[in-house]
């Protein structure tokens, strides 16, 4: 196996960038940073949960009903990295302004999140469409998985920064408050992911495309709506698509709530800290294991051990006590959250048409964000409902039972599916 290229290379790095956003952002100290806020405005556990779990759904929803439409444009020649590049700036912008907002305004505190959530997401879904540009079919598991395990490793070195800051202020280590301390942690963030950005943005380039026409926009919508309308014809895209629907649903919800749910049990926000750590630690390695597993394997093949260990997790929280059970749940998530988010979007990338990357990966997003509208729902409803965030968690499980059950029907991809997806 040859070494990675230096388009490839700049391609993985940018999950090494990005994923500072996920964990400290998405996952750790902004949950927890929100929760505190909330608390103090006299907001109950369960109510925050479930605002965040509406504020996830918002931010998905915006991206999900852009997505496709910015992606047919961005077939064109020259628009994939100007869309990037927006939605990249626009993560960024956000996740430093962060810092700026008052810790007792917990409400904005969500509207921010929700525009940098739509900048980070929305970078991502033209970050994955140039897949097809740096890389070919028979690389694109490794690739995919490189960049995810690169992820997990580099978002730890931020990551250990921010917690470092922050209980270096509980103990009274540093003289500053935790409140400042975490949004020192945003500003490291905003700070990492856009240094680390530079590597694509300069190397990595639009390589399949669609010459560029009189009147994109319009032509865009028309391409769109043709696309909509056949693209059921073609079974293994679509069977695929409805397969990821459910079972990534339940992998984004698990990510985005875990440390709002470990919360309300009762963990100490050092434990979760301690915690979501290690689990980056050992997300890397396993992402990456995933991916020489997959050449081995097939793809579809490590996809079924995944979300069979996701199905476990979800039983599993039901019966969550302690704080060492906290630590089992999130070993068994590490071992495969980076997985089956690699293999996901290397076994879609060699189903489509590479000129219209763009385009498909719009609705492979669409799908995907649609998808994060009902699992945050579907834990903020059931954990009002039952005063029991576990009970939310454990709803999810029927979600990965749909999702396998579909991608047993999916076929491997051919280059005939490639050849017969070319739609435009």
């Amino acid at each position: 196996m040859k070494r990675f290229s230096k388009e490839e290379s700049s391609w993985i790095f940018y999950d090494w960038a990005n994923s500072a956003y996920s964990i400290i952002i998405s996952t750790a100290v902004f949950p927890l940073f929100y929760k505190a806020a909330a608390t103090n405005a006299g907001v109950s556990a369960a109510n925050s949960t479930a605002y965040l779990g509406y504020t996830i759904a918002i931010a998905t929803f915006i991206l999900a009903m852009i997505g496709p439409i910015l992606g047919t444009i961005a077939d064109y020649e020259g628009y994939k990295k100007k869309f990037f590049s927006f939605f990249f700036a626009l993560g960024v912008t956000f996740t430093l302004l962060l810092a700026f907002v008052p810790s007792d305004q917990w409400l904005l505190l969500l509207v921010f999140y929700t525009v940098a959530a739509v900048g980070s997401a929305g970078s991502n879904v033209f970050y994955d469409a140039f897949l097809t540009d740096v890389t070919t079919e028979e690389r694109m598991n490794r690739v995919s998985s490189r960049g995810f395990g690169f992820g997990y490793i580099g978002s730890t070195i931020p990551f250990i920064l921010s917690i470092a800051i922050i209980i270096l202020s509980q103990n009274g280590t540093l003289p500053i408050s935790v409140t400042s301390a975490s949004k020192i942690a945003f500003v490291i963030t905003a700070l990492w992911w856009g240094l680390f950005s530079i590597p694509l943005l300069k190397n990595v380039h639009q390589r399949y495309f669609i010459q560029r026409e009189k009147s994109p926009v319009a032509n865009s919508f028309k391409r769109l709506g043709k696309t909509m309308k056949e693209i059921r014809k073609y079974r293994a895209l679509f069977l695929f698509l409805l397969a990821y629907f459910f079972y990534i649903d339940g992998v984004g919800t698990i990510i985005t709530m875990s440390t709002a749910y470990g919360s309300d049990l009762g963990i100490t926000s050092t434990n979760l800290l301690i915690i979501l750590f290690v689990t980056q630690v050992v997300a890397g390695p396993f992402a990456i294991l995933y991916g020489r597993l997959a050449e081995k394997f097939t793809g579809k093949k490590m996809l079924y051990v995944g979300i069979s260990v996701y199905i476990i997790v979800c039983i599993y929280a039901n019966f969550l006590e302690t704080t060492m059970d906290f630590w089992i749940l999130a070993m068994l998530v590490a071992s495969s959250q980076g997985g089956i988010q690699a293999l996901s979007r290397a076994y879609f990338a060699k189903l489509i048409p590479k000129k219209n990357a763009n385009e498909f990966f719009g609705f492979y997003n669409i799908f995907g964000k649609f998808a994060s509208i009902l699992g945050p729902l579907l834990v903020a409803v059931t954990a009002q409902l039952t005063g029991a965030s576990n009970s939310g968690v454990f709803s999810l499980v029927i979600l990965f039972i749909i999702g396998i059950v579909i991608l047993a029907f999916v076929p491997e991809p051919t280059e005939a599916d490639v050849e017969k997806s070319a739609i435009v």
